[in-house]
């Protein structure tokens, strides 16, 4: 039943997939890269994630990702956070205070879309990735020796692929987490969130590349993209009653917009999605040969890029387990401990942060509002404190304190 004797097979070519792919091609281990959209409409995706944290940037670097993706990014070493309601600078934070602790002192602004558009061509040119394009996996079975995954190819053929383990970069629609029979634990938001792009330079009203905007009626996030044109992407959360037509409406959004920052003139829309947001942990991140990553095994609100960054955080954690129990060095005791470290990080540290950074953007009670915005204020001021806090938004906390799970 089991293919090559260190093959695995990957479902999904999102970044986490891709890196995964990539990390143990590196380590010398073959891979089928199983993938359900094609060639002609891979990169007609909607837009999403790219707040790439510094502890990401370091491994993007270990596969020769980063420097494809730099120069098509903004470097934005500071962010904000903003009092809506006042209009008013709450703090800012650089991440040259981590200059010893990174080589990446800074956020790198670069879209989701460009991400896989790099790291597919890097996959496709290495000899131990197969990628197959235009596949959809249909369902899986495992023994003791290896995986057989059931497929529709190219071809509109029924094929079956074989290897010794098989992991879900699919998403949160994840059919291997269905059929391995984990629940997905959590809960989700009952508003969806409005995310429209627009070609306008908000800088020139003091915004930096990353914004966090408390406003107990509507709080926002604006992010800064590279274009040509250059692009802002701000979010708004939504009446959860209120129906999707009416919210895309141009006029609306035009009329949103304007609430945000008074103009005498349309804002150039370049686009828009409205989506549900959820949060959410697999009970398990494996079964036997079958292992879950990224949005598979966790989904979590956008606010503070966590989502797209601990995926790819999951995927060189197993790289390295996977790769030393296919080349002997280790036993499949490592991926207990994937799980231990990932799913601990997802509950303690992604879900818990993205819940407080929606909190803390929300609050409605005045008290609790000037509390908390204090505290950001004394958090900015102090060097020690600050670097604290940038330590645990990078992520290079959550990294660290993986480490240390047996």
């Amino acid at each position: 039943m089991a293919g090559p004797p260190n093959s695995v097979i990957v479902v999904g070519a999102g970044p986490v997939g891709l890196c995964l792919a990539l990390a143990l091609a590196q380590r010398e281990v073959t891979v089928t890269l199983v993938e359900q959209l094609s060639d002609e409409n891979f990169l007609d995706q909607v837009p999403r994630a790219g707040s790439n944290h510094p502890a990401t940037l370091e491994l993007f670097d270990q596969i020769g990702l980063y420097d494809k993706l730099e120069p098509r990014g903004i470097v934005a070493p500071k962010f904000h956070y903003w009092d809506r309601q006042e209009g008013k600078l709450i703090a800012e934070f650089d991440h040259a205070l981590l200059k010893d602790d990174t080589r990446f002192p800074f956020v790198l602004q670069c879209e989701r879309i460009k991400i896989i558009e790099e790291a597919l061509k890097l996959a496709k040119a290495h000899p131990l990735i197969d990628v197959r394009m235009a596949t959809t996996l249909n369902s899986i079975e495992q023994n003791t020796d290896g995986v057989r995954a059931h497929v529709t190819n190219a071809d509109d053929e029924a094929e079956v692929l074989a290897g010794r383990y098989i992991v879900s970069a699919e998403g949160a629609r994840s059919i291997v987490r269905k059929d391995i029979g984990v629940e997905f634990e959590g809960f989700t938001y009952p508003e969806r969130t409005l995310n429209i792009e627009v070609a306008y330079d908000f800088r020139q009203h003091g915004y930096t590349e990353r914004n966090y905007i408390s406003d107990p009626v509507e709080y926002s996030n604006l992010f800064h993209w590279k274009g040509p044109p250059d692009r802002w992407r701000i979010h708004f959360p939504t009446d959860p009653n209120e129906d999707e037509t009416a919210l895309t409406r141009p006029e609306a959004m035009q009329a949103r917009l304007k609430r945000f920052l008074p103009l005498d003139r349309d804002f150039d829309i370049k686009g828009c999605n409205l989506y549900a947001v959820h949060q959410r942990v697999a009970k398990q991140f494996r079964a036997g040969r079958a292992i879950l990553a990224g949005d598979a095994a966790h989904v979590n609100s956008p606010i503070g890029g966590m989502g797209l960054n601990s995926g790819v955080h999951d995927a060189f954690n197993l790289a390295d387990k996977l790769a030393r129990i296919l080349h002997n060095q280790a036993d499949e005791q490592e991926l207990d401990r994937y799980e231990r470290q990932r799913r601990y990080i997802a509950v303690k540290h992604t879900q818990a942060q993205t819940i407080r950074n929606k909190r803390l953007l929300e609050e409605r009670d005045p008290t609790v509002r000037q509390r908390n915005h204090d505290e950001l204020r004394r958090s900015a001021e102090n060097p020690e404190l600050a670097r604290k806090f940038l330590l645990r938004t990078s992520l290079i906390e959550s990294l660290r304190e993986a480490e240390q799970i047996p």
